[in-house]
């Protein structure tokens, strides 16, 4: 019998205990265990996603900061009041002009 098992190299490391322990431990960990690949795969998906939020978070972070700057100036922030919100001036009168090409058809 053995040397049906030594013409057969395969069967000598299948039956080793070392092999045996060291593929269920490898297994364990990669499969099972709290730490496992999945586990870090998802994770590793999650740190992706909120890393392109930061950056987007902070583009709008700077858009914001370069509009409050602008708004630092008393003659562009009352030009943004009139056109933002109609505000006007004493004894003014605002007419709102809407040209049919810029309105959305209702259809």
């Amino acid at each position: 019998m053995a040397k049906k098992t030594s013409s057969k190299p395969w069967l000598k490391y299948l039956s080793n205990r070392y092999f045996l322990i060291t593929l269920a431990f490898v297994v364990w960990m990669f499969f099972f265990d709290t730490n496992s690949y999945g586990i870090h795969k998802e994770l590793n998906d999650e740190i992706e996603i909120l890393e392109q939020r930061k950056a987007q978070y902070q583009k709008d972070i700077d858009k914001d900061k370069t509009f409050i700057e602008q708004m630092a100036d008393t003659t562009e922030m009352e030009n943004y009041a009139r056109a933002q919100y109609y505000l006007k001036k004493e004894n003014e009168t605002i007419y709102i002009i809407d040209h049919q090409d810029s309105l959305q058809n209702q259809d």
